[in-house]
């Protein structure tokens, strides 16, 4: 356990790097140099039919037991309420940030240890949230490497459109290994959630499955209330309670700058073909489970922290608060003592799931109990 949360606090590290979205705002020609791939775009090999029917196509699926990083939890950490019967009432499908940071490759190969087993330090320290109400499922897929964000090369976006033709053969797989009626819960971060919001406008928007959906939890990726939700096919989570609904957040230690983020946001495109431009973002507060509030520190279930010597994280309740401002950035008060790895700007992106780990794992449960009866 010690050994694996060294990995999980060394895997911070590369998660400041592997901000897809907001680092791709701090990046400047050193930075492309040593990120950016100076090799020519090979399309992907379309993957083989049924090909995530092989567990090793998985980080976590519930046939893994045995070092399934899903399955961690926090050290001396029990839950105050017990787990879901069995196997659980949702089946969550979770998407991995980007853990790839090489320039030989505008693709991750499936092959590559180092990127899998920093994706493996994400699932710990992110999926666990969501391992009390269901069994978690986690692809291994081609994600685009961290050059892909810092770069106006068009061979980025193909990198991007190549992760995510990977992230639906798995979804589709997923949904069709679980029971036709189970609940699904579908949750990501960064560049994982970059896919999720694809996904929820091309595999549920109208379709039967929104009806399945618990929540969706699309936790540090810009989302614009105005322009991608109404093709997402799921309204947001405006209440605790609330079911077949969409979460996200983008965490910041005040003064927070983040005029580089909607510098970038405001030039894109949504979901529904309207600029992006001065659109709120969807800012979901994760302590009280609800949109554009406050709540003070004193509300937080519980921040995963390292001790001294990173050989364990624990929970420490009450140390941060959160309120959305006007934009729909969420803003966390003074800089906690979490880690050393905050961007520029008091930007908390890497620790968007441990400032508030405990409330999200409350939340899932809250909103899966809440779900209409199998």
């Amino acid at each position: 356990m010690a050994r694996k949360f060294l990995y999980f606090v060394a895997g911070m590290v590369i998660l400041v790097l592997a901000g897809a979205f907001v680092f791709r705002l701090y990046g400047d020609e050193l930075m492309e140099v040593a990120f950016v791939p100076d090799t020519e775009f090979t399309a992907q090999e379309v993957l083989e039919n049924n090909v995530y029917a092989d567990t090793a196509m998985w980080l976590a699926r519930p046939e893994l037991v045995e070092g399934n990083p899903a399955l961690w939890l926090p050290q001396d950490y029990e839950d105050s309420e017990p787990a879901f019967p069995e196997t659980g009432k949702a089946a969550v499908f979770f998407v991995h940030p980007t853990s790839f940071l090489e320039k030989d490759h505008w693709n991750a190969p499936l092959d590559d240890g180092e990127s899998q087993d920093r994706a493996r330090i994400f699932l710990r320290g992110q999926a666990s949230a969501f391992n009390a109400i269901g069994q978690v499922w986690a692809p291994r897929y081609r994600q685009a490497t961290l050059g892909a964000f810092l770069t106006e090369k068009p061979e980025g976006q193909r990198a991007l459109d190549a992760a995510y033709r990977d992230v639906l053969a798995a979804f589709d797989h997923f949904v069709s290994e679980i029971p036709g009626d189970q609940p699904i819960l579908l949750a990501g971060h960064s560049q994982g959630s970059l896919h999720l919001t694809n996904l929820l406008k091309d595999r549920v928007a109208g379709t039967p499955l929104a009806n399945r959906i618990v929540a969706a939890y699309v936790v540090g990726w810009p989302v614009s209330v105005d322009t991608d939700i109404p093709e997402m096919g799921l309204d947001i989570c405006e209440k605790p309670d609330q079911t077949r609904c969409i979460m996200a957040w983008q965490s910041f230690a005040e003064p927070a700058d983040y005029d580089r983020i909607t510098k970038v946001y405001d030039m894109t495109i949504g979901f529904n073909g309207q600029p992006r431009k001065n659109t709120k973002l969807l800012c979901s507060n994760p302590i009280n489970g609800d949109i554009n509030s406050s709540a003070s520190a004193s509300a937080n279930l519980g921040t995963l922290v390292p001790n001294d010597d990173l050989s364990e994280a624990k929970l420490t309740a009450g140390s941060v608060p959160a309120r959305c401002d006007d934009r729909g950035f969420l803003l966390i008060g003074d800089p906690p003592e979490i880690g050393p790895y905050a961007l520029p700007g008091n930007n908390y992106h890497v620790y968007d799931y441990s400032l508030f780990w405990a409330n999200v794992r409350a939340d899932a449960r809250r909103r899966t109990a809440a779900f209409p009866a199998r």
